[in-house]
């Protein structure tokens, strides 16, 4: 009887170092629909395919945060109500561009009223608040290039991955009175020396002046809330308040943050999105993450990786005004 011919195996198809195979279309996961590219860190053929096609809105976020900004810039973080994730997501925003550019980022607890961006970011190598460096104020800013890198590196905190730095806010609430407008400006002007990216707890007191300081002195306004209606409400009026002291051009340039507080489908979460994509340039979304539920020190390594991936696409909306 005729035998049959066994059948043929597969043999893996050569290449050339650096260039990627030709493969038969055949062969492929129907799964994976987009295309495969090579690894640049690989010395022979290996394969990675992209996760998504959403990958490449993460890609365009890194590199818009790695283009130059022009100048130092300001990101002032505002909702006076309470409970809205203004420190959360000020800690975390200076985490997400650190991470991106590297250094050069710093999140600055401007809350007269015990805030809690200190306890929540960076490392506690030291006390030291912003009260210490006001003490010194004067001898510091009279310094210039490492030597004052060197000098205001002693004031500040530092994220345990290096990522960003902190300027943690003063406990005492009798503090505040030293923190007038002069006061607010040079600080402020001296952090755009040594930083390219400030982030700005603001507090909740719109009546204070370091806040209303920090707001005139901010190249952008985020606006924090969760898809409750006291918190949009409260967001909305500050907006109003702001657009009566002249600065409408920065309620119409803001960018609406909205933090879910909690897993699974939030009822108003749509109807906030639309509202505010009317009164402010864009809206961002960061989803719930149980890394933030502790309230304890703010890892940006333990957010899951779809957290990490809105906070990317978030920073780089507040930022992309300013790249160049």
């Amino acid at each position: 009887r005729p035998v049959s011919p066994p059948a043929p195996v597969a043999q893996p198809i050569p290449v050339a170092p650096g260039v990627a195979p030709r493969l038969d279309p055949a062969r492929l996961d129907p799964a994976r629909l987009d295309p495969p590219r090579m690894d640049p860190a690989s010395s022979g053929a290996r394969i990675e395919w992209r996760q998504s096609r959403a990958d490449d809105g993460t890609e365009r976020a890194v590199a818009v945060m790695r283009r130059k900004l022009g100048q130092p810039r300001v990101l002032a973080f505002a909702n006076p109500k309470g409970g809205v994730h203004k420190t959360t997501a000020t800690v975390l925003a200076a985490a997400t561009i650190g991470s991106v550019r590297g250094r050069g980022v710093l999140a600055w607890d401007d809350n007269e009223l015990r805030g809690t961006l200190g306890l929540r970011a960076g490392s506690a190598r030291h006390a030291r608040t912003i009260k210490h460096l006001l003490a010194d104020l004067m001898r510091i800013e009279a310094l210039h290039g490492d030597a004052l890198l060197q000098e205001l590196d002693a004031y500040l905190r530092h994220a345990s991955d290096g990522s960003y730095d902190v300027l943690a806010g003063e406990e005492n609430p009798r503090f505040a009175q030293r923190l007038d407008q002069a006061t607010v400006r040079r600080v402020t002007d001296l952090l755009r020396r040594t930083h390219d990216v400030i982030c700005v707890d603001t507090g909740n007191n719109v009546e204070s002046v370091n806040w209303q300081t920090v707001m005139r002195s901010a190249d952008q306004l985020v606006i924090t809330t969760v898809p409750r209606e006291d918190a949009a409400f409260t967001a909305d009026w500050m907006l109003d308040v702001l657009e009566e002291s002249g600065m409408g051009d920065m309620v119409a340039n803001a960018v609406t943050l909205i933090s879910c507080p909690s897993p699974g489908t939030l009822p108003l979460l749509e109807d906030f999105k639309k509202h505010f994509a009317t009164r402010t340039r864009a809206v961002a979304v960061v989803p719930y993450d149980p890394a933030l539920e502790v309230g304890s020190s703010i890892e940006y390594g333990d957010l899951q990786p779809e957290t990490r991936q809105a906070w990317l696409r978030a920073a780089s909306t507040m930022l992309e005004p300013f790249a160049e």
